[in-house]
């Protein structure tokens, strides 16, 4: 009979803990730090080669606050599409640097209105948003255009819950012009 008892309270401990841990909000279940690259390019626009896009970028989430704040600290230069011989130089690639700085006050869980996988590869579903006005420097001065509307998601699959990031400028912004209006994909190399 003691043995039933102890068998019958177990098991109603372990529902009961098991329904709190699904009952819990995301942010409580998602990491707190991610960290990766950034490696695209631009559209092509006319008369001129695509931009690559290469660099380091993090996301701190503050699950008590739901604050955010993301960085990147990007290389650009034009790509050896529509290089020649004689421009495939320094100056003809217009190499030049952007560090980008984002606090966010809401971070959205579960996203709908993230970039979706490309066509023809594997999908992914979005797991967070943040979408905020990122400050943009330029060669370490503010850059032209300005801050800009920024939305960073990070995605992920079945096997790797967190493998994809998309960043996209928003809003017909200067920012848009000059990276494009398209998602800038990277990948995430840490969750913690």
């Amino acid at each position: 009979m003691k043995t039933a008892r102890v068998l019958i309270t177990t098991s109603l401990l372990l529902t009961a803990t098991s329904v709190c841990l699904q009952a819990q909000e995301p942010q409580f279940l998602t990491p707190a730090h991610f960290r990766g690259v950034i490696n695209d390019f631009t559209p092509i626009t006319v008369g001129a080669s695509p931009w690559e896009l290469h660099g380091p970028w993090s996301l701190t989430l503050n699950r008590e606050s739901q604050t955010a704040k993301f960085s990147a600290a990007l290389t650009m230069e034009l790509s050896d599409f529509g290089q020649t011989v004689t421009n495939v130089n320094a100056v003809a690639r217009s190499q030049h640097t952007h560090h980008i700085t984002m606090t966010v006050d809401t971070v959205v869980y579960n996203p709908t209105d993230c970039p979706l996988a490309s066509a023809g590869t594997p999908p992914y579903t979005a797991r967070i948003e943040v979408t905020g006005t990122a400050n943009i420097e330029a060669n370490g001065s503010q850059a032209p255009f300005g801050p800009s509307p920024l939305q960073v998601c990070i995605a992920g699959g079945s096997q790797v819950e967190f493998s994809n990031i998309t960043l996209v400028f928003t809003g017909g912004s200067g920012a848009s012009g000059h990276f494009g209006s398209q998602a800038i994909h990277g990948v995430v190399q840490k969750a913690d």
